[in-house]
């Protein structure tokens, strides 16, 4: 019988997996420090494949580096022990919610969700700190060797750290920055759909950078767009030379050729030129001009109107439409004469045909969008007057990026894995309020303090993500005030937290593990987890998203989970007996997972295996 690995997924293997289905003749052995054989690559052979010429050493390229570059590739792709567990009293409507809020380093918490959410994510959208020499960056030792590295990659420092502030007097001042974002782009970018698409907020500083590491990322032809978003209104007396008044929004695609732009709402300004004088049943629609230039002779030629006014092109111009396609449009009444039949003809456009979406442009107004200043009052507001988050962006900005790629009804998924203040979460919500939209989000926090003596800690938020949670709350509060139609819609959200794996060690490295220590370790589950810890873990390792419908019942007074409508079905109680066994057999379930050290006795591990072959041969059957 199959046993869970619980372990998310290797990178560096699933990319040989791939190079092996184009280049199987690249594909090696090697034997590792500690002696056991692994599967490798010969990129020796695999250069003078991807090569014209004869490759003979190292050569001078067009290439993007820095320090530790390298590392932070292995950063993206090395496997981790941990989980993300279940909080069900930190919730709102933990039962039925489809959104997720997620607690714990960003990089790490990406991974656990990888293997679920692998091509699943529509929208991604990230405001990381903008490197100005007094923001945070998340604190990746590099200066380790690789496999220090990779054992010690657990959330915080010795002293509880994760975050340090970035000076540029470090020596590493653009290095740990590009260390820390580009390990978190790497795995983000296997989320995304096929036609997904990444919105990041930067400012001038590693603005520059930040392009060449997506170009590398995502690959230069998949740029969209860099949006230039004013973010004040009125200068800075006090500055030396130039006042700021923008940041940037870049924004790439997973495949440039998946994604449609919905565009922009019409104003009503543009829908208001549209009438019916002539009750047409295709509805609203307004003249335009049936002249062009410059002239094109067969489209010259004489109309004589209803009224018997005979009408030519104006000197220099010409008819829009061929003489058999003008007649055409007059059979099918898409020429307007006026009331009276004496106008110069004009072809008339249709609402209801017209592009619904204005094309967006790469200047984004704060008119339009808002600025820092709105985003400030906003929070304050939503806060009963409070300062309690400095920086986040407003709801408008979010709502015009996630309007532009999203759809609302769809399930899209939008991610955002610096969520701070929970921006994103209010603007999908205010969204899916006035388009009835069924949008889903999933924040991402570190679980950061708050300064000692802000405000927010004087308002008893003790962590960023208590502000989120809070934001969230207060924010569907008053959308449902405002929209008392939106009383059915999902406006909670399944609170998870990353730590570290729910196996012990025992559990991922047996032969490490001495015989006398093995009668200590009988259970292979750490004593501080729970069932639905267990539960989550398993739901990660199987592909069931977090968000899925989880139902409990009881038989022989153990738990059975029913996850997804029998997606997955799992008991992780004690003494789980053949009649326990044979009720989730009979729910014929894809997977059904139960512990190794769950069985009641000998007779019923022994039984396991043939009660699903006789009542369900189709259910892949594992164990903790």
């Amino acid at each position: 019988m199959d046993k869970l690995k619980m372990q998310t997924a290797d990178g560096v293997q699933d990319n040989i997996s791939r190079i092996a289905e184009l280049f199987p003749e690249c594909i090696t052995e090697v034997k590792t420090q500690r002696g056991r054989i692994k599967r490798s690559v010969d990129f020796d052979k695999l250069r003078q494949l991807l090569s014209s010429d004869i490759v003979e050493g190292n050569e001078e390229r067009y290439q993007f580096t820095w320090p530790d570059k390298r590392k932070a590739i292995l950063a993206a792709n090395a496997p981790i022990n941990a989980t993300l567990r279940p909080c069900p009293e930190e919730s709102v409507n933990f039962d039925t919610t489809q959104n997720l809020y997620i607690e714990g380093d960003n990089l790490d918490v990406l991974k656990c969700l990888k293997e679920t959410y692998l091509h699943k994510v529509k929208m991604i959208y990230i405001d990381p700190p903008y490197n100005t020499g007094n923001d945070f960056v998340y604190e990746d030792d590099f200066a380790e060797s690789a496999a220090e590295y990779l054992a010690n990659s657990g959330q915080f420092d010795e002293q509880g750290n994760r975050l340090v502030t970035n000076t540029e007097s470090n020596g590493r001042f653009h290095t740990d920055w590009l260390n820390m974002i580009y390990p978190r782009l790497r795995v983000a970018r296997d989320l995304l759909t096929e036609d997904g698409v990444i919105f990041i907020s930067i400012d001038e500083n590693e603005n520059y950078n930040l392009r060449k590491i997506c170009d590398e990322i995502f690959g230069s032809s998949n740029f969209i767009a860099e949006i230039v978003w004013e973010r004040a209104y009125a200068p800075i007396n006090m500055v030396k030379h130039f006042s700021k008044s923008h940041d940037y929004i870049l924004c790439y695609a997973k495949d440039i050729n998946k994604p449609v732009c919905n565009g922009l709402p019409r104003p009503e300004s543009t829908n208001a030129k549209y009438s019916n004088p002539d009750n047409d049943p295709r509805g609203l629609w307004r003249t335009d001009n049936l002249s062009v230039g410059p002239v094109v002779p067969s489209k010259v030629y004489e109309i004589i109107t209803p009224s018997g006014r005979v009408c030519m092109p104006p000197k220099g111009r010409c008819w829009l439409y061929t003489k058999e396609r003008y007649e055409e449009m007059v059979a099918d009444n898409r020429i307007w004469f006026g009331e009276n039949g004496d106008n110069v003809p004009a072809p008339k456009r249709f609402l209801s045909e017209v592009k619904q979406g204005l094309t967006p442009m790469t200047i984004w107004k704060y008119t339009d969008v808002g600025h820092t200043q709105d985003s400030m009052r906003e929070l304050r507001d939503l806060f009963d007057g409070e300062k309690v988050f400095d920086y986040s962006k407003p709801v408008k900005l979010m709502k015009q990026i996630v309007r532009l790629y999203t759809n609302s009804n769809d399930n899209d998924i939008i991610l955002d894995f610096f969520s701070g203040s929970a921006s994103t979460a209010h603007a999908v919500l205010e969204l899916n309020a006035e388009d009835k939209g069924n949008r889903r989000f999933i924040m991402v926090q570190l679980q950061e303090e708050t300064p000692l003596g802000s405000e927010a800690r004087k308002n008893g938020y003790m962590t960023i993500p208590e502000i989120g949670r809070d934001r969230i709350i207060r924010a569907a509060s008053k959308i449902l005030k405002e929209h008392p139609e939106f009383i059915n819609q999902d406006t909670g959200f399944r609170v998870l937290k990353l730590d570290s794996s729910n196996m012990k060690d025992v559990f991922y490295s047996p032969k490490e593990t001495s015989q006398l220590e093995l009668f200590t370790l009988v259970d292979n589950v750490k004593d501080d987890r729970t069932s639905g810890d267990l539960l989550f873990q398993v739901m990660l390792e199987l592909g069931a998203t977090l968000d899925s419908k989880i139902e409990e019942s009881m038989v022989d007074d153990k738990t059975i989970y029913n996850v997804g409508d029998g997606y997955l079905v799992a008991c992780f109680d004690q003494e789980v007996t053949d009649e326990v066994v044979k009720t989730i057999a009979k729910m014929q379930p894809t997977y059904a997972v139960l512990r190794d050290t769950g069985m009641a006795d000998d007779a019923t591990a022994t039984n396991f295996e043939q009660i699903f072959k006789t009542y369900s041969p189709n259910t892949t059957a594992r164990i903790l």
